[in-house]
């Protein structure tokens, strides 16, 4: 029968790894009770059998080897996932504040801090007497969280047209004591977004010079975010 070919996984980077981990999963097998069993049958050989020092030593030396080799795909994968989790935990946030803005029929405010590395969500100020359902999560210290800066800019130039005068810091007031001055994802009584909202929130992770990125950006038609792998482009408003 032909042979079906190379095992996929040999050409995996932790193919050494495993290979190392099998040789320590036959020798542990081969001093088992069920082992001992087959080599008597075989050999027709008994008495008393268990592991002796040089084998002890011999796995754990296979399996430290194991670890070392695949380290540095594990750190990568485990460093990839932190970066992943933290942008789908900033995108389940916006999908609760929407529909927190649905359902209880307020203005919610999902604020960001760069230089803390904080970002919540609440009750816009003035709506609520105290907002029991408010949340605020920290990030990692090996990961930085960006606002666009455009969004930063709009906030900030609130205010300054005819008809608006004084609308944005009398928005960014509401926010809460202290978090006036933060840049805001805002989401109306319909849970639309309101349009001083960025446009796209990017979360950044460096670890062992290694760097990366992930954005949550809002989609084509400008009701929620998404996640996406490349920067996103500006758009002019």
């Amino acid at each position: 029968m032909p042979s079906a070919g190379p095992d996929p996984l040999s050409r995996s980077i932790l193919d050494p790894a495993f290979w190392i981990w099998d040789r320590a999963r036959r020798l542990v097998a081969w001093r088992t009770p069920a082992g001992r069993k087959s080599r008597r049958k075989s050999h027709g050989s008994s008495g008393p059998g268990g592991f002796t020092l040089i084998e002890l030593i011999l796995v754990m030396s296979l399996l430290v080897i194991a670890v070392a080799v695949s380290f540095p795909s594990l750190q990568g994968f485990f460093r990839g996932r932190s970066l992943a989790s933290e942008a789908r935990r900033f995108l389940s946030l916006i999908r609760n504040g929407q529909s927190r803005a649905v359902t209880e029929g307020v203005p919610m405010v999902l604020w960001v801090d760069p230089r803390e590395g904080t970002y919540g969500l609440q009750a816009e100020a003035g709506y609520l007497e105290l907002d029991s359902k408010a949340v605020e999560y920290e990030l990692d210290n090996d990961l930085q969280v960006e606002v666009s800066a455009a969004a930063i800019n709009l906030n900030s130039s609130l205010g300054a047209g005819p008809g608006s005068a004084g609308a944005g810091a009398s928005q960014r007031a509401r926010t809460s004591p202290g978090r006036s001055n933060l840049p805001a994802l805002r989401f109306s009584p319909d849970g639309s977004l309101v349009e001083t909202s960025p446009e796209f929130v990017q979360f950044q992770q460096t670890r062992a010079g290694q760097s990366s990125a992930l954005w949550v950006a809002q989609t084509p038609h400008r009701l929620t975010y998404e996640i996406r792998t490349t920067e996103p482009q500006l758009a002019r408003r």
